[in-house]
């Protein structure tokens, strides 16, 4: 476990707070549409993964992987992001914030948990009150960009409607509990337009339409050697 601070934005006004995070949890496979569930995974297919004994499925990760970093370093070239809404759950309450789920796929082709492990997970330093946002869930925007061979394209766009309601991702994954003081959930994420594929640089964000506002992360991604 480990500190981390926030900035909880409260009609922009931003206040610290300190969160102990105890434990990071990767929900899998969370979309509520099974086409576009099926198109992801099918995704993934391609690339040698085999499907989820169970969907959604939830996968433990390191908490001291999370990471305000703007920059990564990764082994090899087959690494990528994927952005994700976070919840985060502190003495009763739950925040949202926006991270990426960076993943190794050439390690995710032989062991989904293992690949979790692999990368860091760079998450935005603002969070927003989850009691603020619920009433308009579904119409919260995620959108992530990738730098690839110099140019900056559009690598994800989508609305939270095509996601599980989130206190049924709760709930399946801690039952009626509600998400533990200290644990960081990734919700999940949409398909790749145009497919998978590694960046050398990862940007994304979470649009408020309602509220009019957006918390974004970018970071560059350090390609280490793989000398066997």
């Amino acid at each position: 476990m480990f500190d981390l601070t926030f900035n909880v934005d409260d009609k922009g006004v931003a206040t610290p707070l300190t969160l102990e995070i105890r434990q990071a949890v990767i929900a899998g496979w969370t979309g509520r549409d099974p086409v576009a569930r099926d198109k992801h995974i099918a995704e993934l297919e391609a690339l040698g993964i085999a499907r989820p004994a169970t969907t959604p499925i939830y996968y433990r990760c390191s908490a001291r992987r999370l990471t305000f970093a703007d920059a990564i370093e990764v082994c090899g070239g087959d690494s990528s992001g994927e952005v994700e809404f976070v919840l985060i759950g502190w003495q009763g309450r739950t925040f949202v914030g926006c991270g990426s789920d960076h993943t190794d796929r050439k390690v995710e082709s032989y062991n989904v948990t293992v690949s979790k492990q692999m990368c860091d997970k760079p998450i935005a330093s603002e969070l927003w009150e989850l009691e603020d946002v619920i009433g308009h869930w579904d119409q919260l925007i995620l959108r992530s960009w990738a730098v690839i061979g110099g140019q900056r394209v559009l690598y994800q766009e989508g609305t939270l409607d095509h996601m599980l309601p989130v206190q049924n991702l709760i709930n399946r994954g801690f039952g009626g509990r509600g998400l533990p003081d200290g644990c960081a959930m990734f919700g999940g994420t949409f398909a790749a337009k145009g497919g998978i594929r590694p960046a050398s640089r990862f940007e994304f964000e979470m649009e408020d339409p309602v509220l009019k506002r957006t918390i974004r992360h970018g970071y560059d991604v350090i390609t280490l050697p793989v000398l066997g």
